[in-house]
């Protein structure tokens, strides 16, 4: 199955949420995946789409499938 995306295509993600699950600041997730506060805050409010290597090591913090926690919405 070849999976499609467009332009228009945006990024829905969990990490607000699965981080909250965890207990876990933004600070300490950022320092685990190797970024800045600001761009976990980014990723968090929709506005920066990570790079794939950031949203797999994301995914393994979470110890989630990339697809639990990144999404494509049309």
């Amino acid at each position: 199955m070849i999976l499609k995306t467009t332009m228009s295509d945006r990024v829905k993600n969990f990490v607000y949420s699965l981080r909250n699950q965890l207990e876990v600041t933004q600070e300490e997730l950022a320092e685990a995946v190797g970024v800045t506060r600001q761009t976990v805050i980014a990723i968090e409010k929709g506005n920066y789409t990570p790079s794939v290597m950031l949203a797999i090591k994301l995914a393994k913090f979470f110890k989630k499938p990339v697809e639990e926690v990144f999404q494509i919405i049309k």
